[in-house]
């Protein structure tokens, strides 16, 4: 009896013990259709690089092979172009997938191995000297790109579709096929609204035109100390040093709004706001910053939507109207956390935050003087809380 009871269970714990397993397996928490591999990537980004690799690979293989006398039907393309597009449409802000990098690390490259191929007659002899003498050459030009190595293969083991065209293999197919890639690229990133070559946002600089460090970067961690920390680590990272002191500096503001807690704009900003219209005469603007002892004031159109920002400093220039003047203002939203103005406040050059709604009409400022209180009265409360513990 116990035997065949036993029996009827074995079916319903096996069926257990795969829907438990199942659930692990599919568990949302741990199971994403797409975790990427690469820090800030999003499926988004993949699927634009998908789309541009296809287009950038076709038209390259198009217009070489229409040079080549091949037509449509037989596209002229070196192997290592497939590795290359991975670089430039999916990872376009690596050191590595820059113009010069792609074309100068595939020619280079690929004419090693040419000179290898006709030097060393002996196939894995030639095979080892064509990777490693191109990682060498590519690291003194500075065009280090993966797919170099691949061309320098190609190059030395083509056989007849290089023996055939001797040195000018490198610059046609591959040098072309480099160029072509590159203007794909280009071309592509712009109608994606991406950058592409890839340049590091600029860090704040001094704004007052002297050896004096930017104000963010007086009491945080120095480029030296970047330097310090790669040494020490000892290990190449595939990202420009400028584009990880951005990073660095990126999460230590992210941090402090995060510390700052669910404090908004709308919390500390000034309502009541001297602001002037774009078609005002300077004298108008000047007079209102005199009066107010203000640094800077918002300008607006008819319908109070900010459109720009004007102070003493333009104020200085010769015009008919503010709005002949006249910055680009630095607006931001009610719910906007706080404490994120101090990007702003800490180039040297903004002094107000416009506060705009859906409309962009201005329903406040931001000055430094808002920011400094509000953190004046964030430290005071930890420090109470801190002796009160």
């Amino acid at each position: 009896m116990l035997i065949g009871h036993s029996r009827k269970k074995v079916p319903a714990l096996v069926i257990n013990f795969l829907r438990r397993r199942w659930a692990v397996v599919f568990d949302r928490q741990r199971w994403t259709p797409f975790r990427p591999i690469l820090s800030g990537a999003t499926l988004r980004d993949r699927l634009i690089a998908c789309a541009g690799a296809a287009v950038g690979i076709g038209v390259t293989g198009l217009i070489c092979g229409l040079a080549a006398g091949r037509g449509v039907d037989l596209p002229l393309l070196v192997a290592p172009m497939g590795a290359s597009s991975v670089l430039v449409f999916a990872v376009p802000t690596s050191p590595l997938a820059q113009p010069w990098p792609v074309i100068g690390g595939n020619i280079i490259s690929a004419l090693i191995g040419v000179i290898i191929g006709h030097l060393v007659p002996q196939p894995v002899v030639a095979a080892g000297l064509a990777a490693g003498l191109s990682i060498a050459a590519m690291s003194f030009t500075r065009s280090l790109h993966p797919p170099g190595g691949a061309a320098a293969l190609v190059a030395a083991f083509g056989g007849s579709a290089v023996t055939g065209s001797d040195f000018w293999f490198p610059f046609f197919p591959v040098g072309l096929n480099a160029c072509l890639l590159v203007a794909c690229g280009w071309a592509f990133h712009k109608l994606a609204r991406s950058a592409y070559p890839h340049h590091a946002h600029p860090l704040p600089a001094g704004a007052r035109r002297t050896r004096d460090t930017p104000p963010s970067q007086r009491v945080s961690f120095k480029s030296e100390d970047i330097d310090a920390a790669l040494g020490a680590l000892g290990e190449a990272f595939d990202i420009s040093r400028d584009d990880l002191e951005v990073v660095l500096r990126e999460v230590e503001t992210q941090a402090l709004i995060r510390d700052g807690g669910k404090l908004t704009c709308a919390d500390i900003m000034s309502r009541d706001v001297i602001l002037v219209d774009q078609h005002a005469v300077p004298a108008a603007a000047r007079a209102l910053l005199a009066a107010h002892d203000l640094r800077d004031l918002p300008v607006v159109d008819a319908g109070r939507r900010v459109v720009g920002s004007i102070g003493l400093k333009q104020l200085a220039h010769p015009a008919i109207r503010v709005v002949d003047v006249m910055v680009k203002p630095t607006t931001a939203t009610a719910d906007t956390p706080a404490f994120e103005m101090i990007r702003h406040f800490t180039n040297g050059r903004t002094h107000t935050v416009a506060i705009t709604d859906d409309r962009h009409e201005l329903i406040g400022v931001v000055t430094q003087t808002d920011l400094l209180a509000a953190m004046a009265r964030g430290l005071l409360s930890d420090t109470q809380q801190s002796e009160a513990a």
